[in-house]
């Protein structure tokens, strides 16, 4: 039996996580330590190491926002992974951006299940075969359907778990004679749905790992399905996830491994001088153009669950209704890109916290329709595991019942009435998802009333207030009330 023995480090959902925290008495995380951390491995093993990143390295910070992502690009040049996936963050800048940012990499990007409409080329590479100390691994690159919701005309996609399963078929098939020894899928599309996908590929595909990202899940060990071993490491740079795999040559297979996450500490990892000063460098700048202080809070507004109510969620749905004029802000949960807003704010941790700078779209519903739109939202939350929960105003109150159905709603106090007429507001990317979401298309919303934008700038609107009025304080009030909790995902 001829065995050889790889390391295989993985990383997902980055999200700009590019500075250590102080943590019980440690430094953890940050690019620092984890470029030192991937530097130690490589220099201290005599086998081969590889490093690779399952998407989602941008957005998170506002050094990232502020170069639109050539800052992170080169801040992962420095972290020089073998090979990444793209998530659905880093097509925040557009498709013609990312291509740009492609050409900043050094580093190859693989995506199978992105093509241009027209000639049906695929927009990047979808696999790559790295040989490594006579070691062949195929690696093969998938990402979620939310990237389709950026709404580029000339772009398609295939969607489904099930045409993602025949296109990575498709792909080993073509190299089913070549003598590859480790098959891997860098995947950015949740973990249920890399069980799903796992469950769906035939054993001759030959695919070993599937290493994902997207639902930010922490693992303790690995889940095999179908013979397949499944992995994530959470989100941010605190983990990093490590394999140490011996392949059967013979059969160009997993005969045995360890895997773990490892935390990234100064316990035990080096700094990176280079990453250190790169990083300076841009905090110097973004410091210099926004470390503005805007206010100081009555306490930390927390976060930390977006798939129910939360201080800081309240908080940002209820500037919308004040800012905007309307009766009720839906305020897509899972834009709010940290879990704490400390008491001293400044225009850094507005920028970082909401970084969406998008228009607010609003539109008129009646109180029929209202109940119509949560009834399907809570459905495909509680019973489709939907990623889209929404904060909304203190104004409106909703009874979700055990079983997801819609009990009393009222606002201001007062039950609301199917002929009832509401103007609601909210973010351009999630009106342009509604009818997945409420159910209810943009045509459907057109013929029940006025369609505009009333905010060209959603940040505009949360720095403004910040700077303009006193905080008070905040509890998380029952105005979104789930009788039933909801899993994070």
């Amino acid at each position: 039996m001829h065995l050889r023995r790889l390391v295989l480090l993985h990383s997902n959902d980055i999200h700009g996580d590019f500075f250590a925290t102080e943590m019980h008495e440690k430094m953890v995380g940050g690019m620092s330590m984890l470029s030192g951390y991937v530097q130690k491995v490589r220099a201290e093993e005599e086998d081969p190491v590889l490093y690779v990143i399952s998407g989602d390295m941008l957005q998170g910070s506002i050094i990232d926002q502020e170069y639109k992502g050539i800052s992170t690009i080169l801040i992962m040049n420095l972290l020089d992974p073998d090979v990444v996936t793209l998530g659905n963050h880093e097509t925040d800048y557009g498709f013609a951006h990312l291509m740009f940012l492609e050409r900043c990499a050094n580093f190859p990007i693989v995506n199978a299940n992105l093509y241009i409409k027209p000639t049906g080329a695929n927009l990047f590479q979808s696999y790559l075969i790295k040989e490594i100390d006579g070691i062949r691994i195929l690696f093969i690159g998938i990402i979620t359907e939310e990237v389709m919701d950026r709404n580029e005309p000339l772009l398609g996609t295939f969607i489904s778990v099930e045409d993602a399963a025949k296109e990575v078929e498709y792909i080993c098939n073509c190299y089913r004679d070549v003598d590859i020894d480790l098959t891997v899928l860098l995947t950015h599309i949740g973990f249920e749905r890399d069980k799903e996908l796992a469950s769906l590929l035939p054993a001759e595909t030959g695919v070993d790992l599937i290493i994902g990202g997207h639902s930010h899940t922490m693992l303790e060990e690995p889940e095999l399905v179908n013979n397949i071993l499944i992995t994530q490491v959470g989100t941010g740079s605190d983990f990093i996830g490590r394999y140490d795999l011996m392949i059967n040559m013979d059969t160009n297979s997993v005969h045995d491994f360890t895997w773990q996450t490892i935390p990234i500490d100064d316990s035990h990892c080096p700094k990176d001088p280079v990453m250190d000063e790169l990083l300076s460098h841009y905090q110097d700048e973004v410091d210099s153009k926004y470390n503005t202080v805007l206010c100081r809070l009555p306490h930390a507004f927390e976060h930390e669950v977006r798939f129910r109510e939360t201080q800081l969620g309240s908080l940002i749905a209820d500037i919308f209704k004040y800012q905007l004029g309307v009766d009720i802000a839906f305020i897509g949960s899972g834009s709010i890109r940290k879990k704490r807003l400390d008491p001293l704010v400044t225009l850094t941790d507005i920028l970082e916290i909401f970084p969406y700078n998008e228009q607010m779209i609003s539109f008129s519903v009646s109180g029929k329709m209202l109940r119509e739109m949560l009834t399907h939202l809570m459905r495909y939350l509680y019973k489709e595991n939907g990623r889209e929960f929404y904060q909304w105003n203190a104004e409106f109150r909703v009874e979700v019942l055990e079983d997801g159905e819609i009990g009393l709603m009222t606002y201001r106090g007062v039950p609301v009435e199917p002929d009832h007429t509401f103007r609601v507001a909210m973010q351009e990317f999630h009106y342009g998802i509604t009818a997945d979401t409420f159910g209810v298309s943009n045509e459907e919303i057109e013929e029940e009333g006025r369609v505009r934008v009333v905010s060209t700038s959603a940040q505009d609107n949360v720095i403004e207030y910040f700077k303009r009025n006193k905080i008070k304080r905040y509890r998380c009030d029952g105005r979104i009330g789930l009788k039933v909790a909801l899993e994070d995902r």
